[in-house]
């Protein structure tokens, strides 16, 4: 199978006019045209797709299965085959090839289909997530890419500013006490290497091994920072259990556990992700604080029961 004809998914297009220039969305085809000739690829299916990247799944001339990536190159995207590099296939996907003009990626084929949000034992799912950050985040960090220090120290400075736009009081003590606790953690950002957005659909079912992790926007840091991704996914799973902070917390035990984290220090950078998650919501125009990311910071630095 191999039509040569790329169509844009109209989801993956939309996100791309309302984040990207114009002029990417609409060389998407062509690149993608190019790359199959370049890589000498075979289309064998139907096009997947990200918030921000075309995934082609398609046959190598050597007849390799393998998944084609096409995405903007930018600060979020463009740290993603360093570290894939560094991991090497140790718990993550494998990159087979890279071009470094277009950012395209050659990806191990994995199944799109088997997500890990599809496993219907959350404290299952959660463990083999655990099992994966801890491999990721064993790796040192390299120096050419972004760092938890310099990320976290923008977000204490842009806080005062963001305080201004919401409405309730107590939300902004709280987003001010969210800034004073990142504040204390400066001091020890971490070395590791991050994936920074490890939830349930960014873990794959796979051959080479049962599950594997997707989609990384690494960066160096403390492994505490990379917990969040697992607490506010399947949130309507901890709703339902009817106590949220004995739900959250279940995850969150769990995680710090198989990571052999600290415990005070994971939930201080887990309320820097609810203090960045908080940052970009406002600066996309709102005025109020997720509950869930309330709740979730609450939840982690409460006493225990």
């Amino acid at each position: 199978m191999d039509t040569r004809v790329i169509v844009v998914p109209e989801a993956l297009a939309e996100s791309l006019r309302d984040n990207f220039p114009g002029e990417w969305l609409a060389g998407l085809p062509g690149l993608a045209e190019r790359t199959l000739d370049h890589w000498r690829l075979t289309l064998d299916g139907k096009p997947m797709h990200g918030m921000a990247s075309l995934v082609l799944p398609v046959t190598t001339a050597d007849g390799v299965r393998a998944a084609l990536k096409l995405q903007p190159v930018d600060w979020e995207h463009e740290s993603e085959p360093v570290g894939l590099r560094i991991w090497d296939g140790d718990g993550i996907v494998r990159l087979l090839d890279h071009d470094q003009d277009t950012g395209a990626m050659l990806l191990e084929r994995l199944d799109e289909n088997r997500p890990l949000s599809t496993m219907p034992d959350d404290f299952a799912a959660t463990e083999i997530l655990a099992g994966l950050l801890a491999r990721l985040t064993k790796v040192p960090g390299p120096r050419n890419i972004r760092h938890l220090e310099d990320i976290a120290t923008g977000m204490v400075a842009d806080t005062p500013q963001a305080i201004l736009e919401l409405s309730d009081p107590d939300e902004q003590r709280l987003l001010k006490d969210w800034a004073a606790a990142v504040s204390e953690l400066l001091d020890e950002p971490g070395d590791r290497l991050l994936h920074w957005d490890l939830h349930y659909d960014n873990v794959l079912a796979a051959d080479r091994e049962p599950w594997l992790a997707i989609d990384p926007k690494p960066l160096v840091g403390d492994p505490g920072f990379d917990l969040m991704p697992a607490l506010d996914n399947r949130w309507d799973e901890i709703v339902a259990t009817g106590d949220v902070t004995k739900a959250v917390l279940r995850r969150f035990d769990l995680m710090t556990e198989v990571l052999g984290l600290d415990r005070q220090r994971a939930a201080g950078w887990t309320v820097a992700r609810a203090l960045q998650n908080s940052l970009w919501d406002i600066q996309d125009g709102a005025h109020a604080l997720q509950p869930m990311q309330v709740a979730i910071a609450k939840a982690v630095t409460s006493p225990r029961r």
